[in-house]
This record gives structure tokens, sequence and C-alpha cells, in this order.
């Protein structure tokens, strides 16, 4: 199968992953059939010898001279590293073998040469922060003034654009290790231990004598042939042999993508695939945008979004109302889960201040199994942020395909801190999952060649979307008893609404005004808007959609004739017959246009029009009944298709 990809103008090649399944094998040199169960066990054996042998490197080369002199790419005699990870580790010498006298091949090597070199070239990032907030300690590590701020961002590479949580975690861990041992730590190697090894096989690091991957004739299928070990400790090369794996690939996946080998991992006693492959999209564009979807992010409400378009006279107009992403149900499922991790893990601690080192000790099981039931919590947890992710982001590049828009503007809210506003919006702002979402959206933005651009949050929901003043916060109009801050009126212009609303209209305006100014991270390829320039910001407006005026009705003249009306639709049910008819019947008359009732899962009291936060309080009905998660995430679905823009002469006009 040919790894080159075709491309055509205007696309460019992504990589992408989807996960498969291995159910069986059959071992190709006796066509004996190994069941799921067989080959897991097979697998596993394999991934504890790479296991095995990349703990040995991390534990000979953790330390800040190793790392400094992988991630400097150049060997002793001062020629460049190659970039995979397996083949710089050997031209530094650093080699590997597995334990106890067992025989493993070359590629079983490489394996686990990539898989620590990956590991350690990761550690150079967190190494090079930590030793810059260590060299740049402030006088209060629980608030830094606006001097050191400078100080320790001038000292961390790329620290002018670095989140201040991230630099507020790493001093809050440095704090943690003071407290503990009563002096500073030397470098982030004595302030982490090696990191845990995953039990997994790198296969991407193999070639043919190890794997392969081919398409098989049948639509949708693949074919993976590896060695694996008949036995847990083998001893020679005649205890590896090949075994061939069917496997189904999702529908994801296009049928003429380019198919990598894939990583495997143990999963619940099953062998998980994480199948790569490259395939060809449309090319994002970095600039050049008309039609912009704004996004902005709730709480309540989640994600509030809307589309905006660039005119030729560099106006900007709202298209239509937006729409809302409402996870209320999911979100307090999520509290409910999250204060029960926290009663564990308190649980948990004590017993094990009890008993100490004692393994002996009577609490042993019980703290055996407030450790599963933990690891099964956090489960819990990160599945339902894996669901809430996928689906706000599905929703938000739904809603652009719909506008035809070209571009998502989203609020970079990375740097926000939940300080202040009491112990519940502290913690309700420190577990939302925003920066999944933003990923995820990139993910699916990036099939149908949409480009995602974060924007400086500062200001988008004070201001005014028409004027730019400050808004004041009334109460809703749908609940005028109950005080509140989401409904906002604007005194200067008159502009009230939703303050969610009107702020992902500033978020598009934004964008769209400042998307020359757009950059492209190198090593991630993300796309942002990091500073907002006063003379593009005056632009960056909304302008009011003008006011219909309705048709003048006054009695000038003798009333014009209509057509001729269709006739009504009528019952079907003839009129009573006489007297005998039971009392109150309707004789025939127009049929009813109203709709039936809706299907439970619709009424949530939540309209495509609602403001702010419904009345009623949540009833989970559907947890209790097995609906799932889809009927505690309330959207407004996509209301238009708007017509293709020109693009052609509002660029034209533009430049």
């Amino acid at each position: 199968m040919s790894r080159k990809l075709p491309l055509a103008g205007g696309e460019i090649a992504r990589t992408a992953c989807a996960r498969g399944l291995l159910r069986a094998g059959v071992e190709e040199k006796t066509g004996d059939l190994l069941s799921a169960s067989a080959l897991a066990g097979r697998v596993g054996w394999a991934a504890d010898l790479v296991s095995g042998m990349v703990a040995a490197l991390l534990a000979e080369h953790w330390n800040a001279a190793d790392v400094d002199v992988l991630a400097a790419g150049e060997d002793a005699g001062g020629r460049g590293l190659p970039s995979h990870a397996w083949m710089a580790l050997r031209r530094l010498g650093w080699s590997v073998g597995p334990a106890g006298g067992m025989r493993v091949n070359d590629r079983i090597v490489r394996i686990a040469q990539e898989a620590a070199g990956r590991t350690l070239r990761a550690a150079k990032w967190r190494a090079d922060l930590t030793t810059a907030v260590i060299a740049t300690w402030p006088a209060d590590p629980a608030k830094r003034s606006p001097q050191e701020w400078d100080h320790v961002r001038a000292a961390v590479p790329g620290g002018e654009y670095l989140p201040s949580s991230v630099i507020t975690g790493r001093t809050r861990q440095i704090a943690g290790f003071v407290k503990q041992h009563g002096r500073m730590p030397v470098n982030v190697f004595e302030l982490e231990a090696a990191p845990r090894i995953a039990r997994m096989l790198l296969l991407s690091a193999c070639d043919g004598q190890q794997a392969t991957l081919e398409r098989a004739d049948e639509p949708g299928r693949a074919l993976l042939r590896l060695q694996l070990p008949t036995r847990p400790d083998p001893r020679s090369y005649k205890d590896w042999t090949w075994v061939a794996c069917p496997v189904s690939l999702p529908p994801t996946v296009p049928a003429g993508a380019v198919l990598h080998l894939p990583t495997l991992r143990i999963h619940q006693g099953t062998v998980r695939a994480d199948l790569a492959y490259t395939h060809a999209v449309p090319k994002a564009q970095r600039s050049g945008h008309v039609i912009a979807l704004g996004v902005d992010w709730g709480l309540n409400t989640l994600l509030s979004a809307g589309a905006a378009r660039l005119h030729s006279d560099a106006t900007i107009a709202a298209l239509g109302a937006g729409g809302m992403f409402r996870a209320a149900g999911v979100l307090a499922k999520q509290h409910r889960l999250r204060r029960l991790s926290e009663h564990l893990h308190a649980k948990a601690d004590h017993y094990q201040r009890l008993i100490a080192e004692n393994e002996q000790h009577a609490l042993t099981a019980r703290h055996q199994v407030l450790a599963d039931e933990l690891r099964h919590v956090s489960g819990r947890r990160s599945n339902l942020n894996d669901a809430l992710a996928r689906a706000a982001a599905r929703w938000a590049v739904d809603q652009a395909l719909a506008a035809s828009a070209t571009v998502i503007y989203v609020e970079d809210l990375r740097s926000m801190e939940a300080r202040g506003m009491g112990r519940t919006m502290n913690t309700r702002l420190s577990q939302a999952v925003r920066g999944q979402i933003v990923d995820r959206m990139r993910h699916m933005a990036a099939e149908a060649g949409i480009a995602v651009v974060t924007v400086p949050a500062r200001g988008t929901s004070r201001h005014c979307p028409q004027c730019l003043e400050v808004l004041r916060h009334r109460r809703a109009p749908d609940r005028p008893a109950i005080p509140g801050w989401k409904w906002a009126v604007c005194a200067s212009c008159g502009w009230q609404g939703d303050r969610d609303q009107g702020a992902w209209r500033r978020i598009a305006a934004r964008g769209l005004t400042h998307q020359a100014k757009t950059v492209i991270d190198r090593t991630s390829g993300a796309m942002a808007i990091r500073t907002v320039i006063d003379k593009l910001e005056a632009g960056a407006v909304i302008t009011p959609a003008p006011k219909t005026r309705r048709t003048d009705r006054s009695k000038t003249g003798p009333t014009r004739r209509h057509p001729a009306r269709p006739t009504p639709r009528r019952r079907r049910t003839p009129s009573p017959a006489g007297p005998s008819c039971p009392a109150g019947q309707r004789p025939e008359g127009h049929a009813h246009t109203d709709q039936g009732r809706l299907p439970r899962a619709a009424h949530r009291h939540q309209g495509v029009t609602t403001i702010s936060t419904p009345i009623s309080r949540h009833r989970p009905r559907g947890t209790a009944l097995g609906a799932g998660f889809h009927l505690h995430a309330h959207t407004t679905p996509p209301r238009w298709a708007a017509p293709e823009p020109d693009t052609t002469s509002d660029m034209r006009s533009l430049s």
C-alpha cells in the first residue's frame, strides 16, 4: 500500500486517530485461532517486557544532565540528533535490554527506547519552567506583584503568552515541597518522581520485520500482522510467532486514508488499538474570513454562539439570534461525582495514616477497596467530561457549518482563576472542561477546513456589542421576581439582551477585525489572536439591524380584493345526526392545527429564546430511567442555512 497521500489544490494532509478493537487473532504458523482473552494475554506479555525496559531507561536517565543532552539536539560529535526518539537514544549510546536472560528482537527494544525518549523529551519543558519559578521565587507565593510576574515570565521560555494558571500551579507544587521538607527543591527531577509507565506497544517505532498493517479486500477492514511472544519470559526467537489480527476500521476513517501502525494497549482484558491515519482535508486559512462564529463560555449556559458577517464596507452584522448549549444536568452529575471523590479521598488518606507502614493492619483490605472505588469514580468523571467536551464541540462546529462560517472565534480563558466568588462558584469554575472542548473543536473543525482561533476575553461580557459602552445588569424579563445579572442593558444605544448573547457578538466582531493579527503556534499549530489593538477594536461593533416599518393601513380608498383563500381543513367526523347525540359534542368544524404532546425528553422548560436558568430545579428523570447523557444537554439546533457568501467580491473590496 502506498504511504504517499495525493493532495489537490487547497488541501492539506492531516493525521488523526481512531479507536479500534482486536477481537481475535490467527497464529500464522499453526493456523490456531486465538480468542480475545488469549490475544490480550500475549499482547500483555509483550507490553510487560517493553514497560520493564522503559522503567530501566527512565531510572538511569531521569536527571537534568541527560535530559538537557537529549533536548540539545546534538550528539558528542556535534551532529544533529534524529527526530525519532529511539534513533536519538541509540546515537547517544543509551541502550537497554530485557532482564533475566529473556530474548527479544531489536524492534521490541526500539519500542522501549521510543517510549522512554518521548517521556524524557517531554520533561524538558517542565524542567525549564520549574527552574525559572525557583530562580524568581516571590516574597509571597500566594500572590505575586506585577514586577514579580514580569520577572518569572521573562525567565520562562515563551513565558510572555504562557497562561498564569500554569505558573501558579507550579508555584503551589513547589510551596508544598517546601512545607514538607523545609527547603527549596533543586529541580523538577527532585520535585517529581519518574512517571508511571503505561502498558502499551508503540508499533510506529517498528518496521515490517515486527508489524505490518494493510487494508483488506473487504471495505472497512484491515489486517494487522505482528510478532508476539508465546510465553511471558521468551528464551529464544522461537518463542516469538506471527499473529494475524483482523481490524474493523471505524466509519470515521476515510476510504482513501493512509493507515499507519497503531498503538496497542490492554483495557479491561481486551486489546485496544489506536489507529492513526492520514487523509486530505481543506486547508484552514489564517485570515480572509467573511463569516465567523463567536463562542462565549458560561456556567449553566456552557456555550453561547452565533454567526456574524463582515461586509465590504467594513461593517459587521449578526446573522440570526444565536444559540445556546446548556449542560446544567450534566454539570450537576459532575459535581456529585466530585463530592463523592473528595469523600473517598479523605477516607482513604485517613486509612493510610492509620495503617502507616504496617502491611498486616486490619484496615489494609478496606483501604484497597477504597482505592479501587476511587479509580472507578475517577473513570466515571473522565468519561463524563469527555462526553461533555465531545457534545459541546460537535454542537459548535454544527453551528458554524449551518452558517457557512470559515472560522470559529473562542475567547481565551486559560488564565482565568477561580478566586473570591464563593466556595461553590470557585469549585464550579475550576472543574470546567474548556480546554478539552477547544481541543475537540479544533479536531472536528479541521475536517471541514474551519479555523479555530482564540481571542482575548477581556471586556467581551462587559461592553455593549453595538457601541462598546459599559453594560448595566438587570433582572431577566422571564424572572422579574428574582435578582440576577444575566440580562444586560446599554444606556447609550438601547441594546439589551442576555449578556452571553452580547458576548459572542463581541467575540465574533473582535476576531473579524483582528484577523490579520492571527498567529500560528509552530509547535501545536493552534491559531490565536494574542493582543487587542485599540484602533481595530473601535471598529469591532455589530451594526444594529434596520427597523422594518409596518405597511400604512389608513383607509384612503376602497378595500383591495384578496385572492380566494383555500378551503380550510375540516374534521372527518360527520356532524351530529340529531338531538340524540351526547351533550357538548361539537359539530363538524376546523381541524386542529397544533401539534401533539412532545416527547418527554423535549420538555426542558427551555425554548430557543430562553435567556436564563429555568425556574424549576433540575430533576434527573432520564438518569433514573436510563435515558443517559443527552436528556441533560439542552441545545439550540441550527435554525437556518445561510447562503454561500460572495467572498470574492467582499475581499476584493476590502483589499
